[in-house]
């Protein structure tokens, strides 16, 4: 089981601030922040979920695996013990003026990129998509009258 999750979505400052507009810290201070704690922690309970939702045309990249590949690396090398998993989040389709859902193919060769780089990953079965209700994607749908 896992003992903490962390929403990541992005490593990169810039993207992750367009994202995540009240982040106050780097990626790196996080990280280092995290790992931190961590190495206080038990090794049993260092089991640490870092969860992406991907957003086509945004994160969804091989660059953008690449970068998280190198993110959860620090992790590898510096926690003794550590149960890292990444979990991948297709963006559920809210009819969002910019963010899409990525093509099924996009997201398999992302999370083919960190296998390849030994970052154990998996896909999130998509649910509550039909109510636009999706991990933390709620939204309101308005009726027109």
């Amino acid at each position: 089981p896992c003992v903490l999750a962390w929403s990541v979505h992005a490593v990169d400052d810039d993207l992750r601030r367009r994202l995540v507009p009240t982040t106050r810290h780097t990626m790196a201070e996080l990280r280092r922040a995290l790992i931190n704690v961590l190495l206080r922690r038990p090794k049993k309970l260092r089991a640490t979920m870092l969860e992406v939702t991907l957003i086509k045309g945004v994160n969804d990249s091989l660059t953008a695996a690449d970068q998280l590949a190198d993110f959860c690396q620090v992790f590898l090398d510096e926690v003794e013990g550590i149960k890292l998993v990444v979990n991948l989040i297709p963006f559920n389709d809210i009819r969002h003026p910019t963010y899409r859902t990525p093509r099924d193919e996009t997201v398999h060769a992302f999370q083919g990129r960190l296998w390849e780089r030994e970052i154990f990953s998996h896909i999130r079965t998509t649910r509550g998509d039909d109510e636009a209700a999706a991990c933390g994607q709620l939204a309101t749908k308005k009726k027109h009258m």
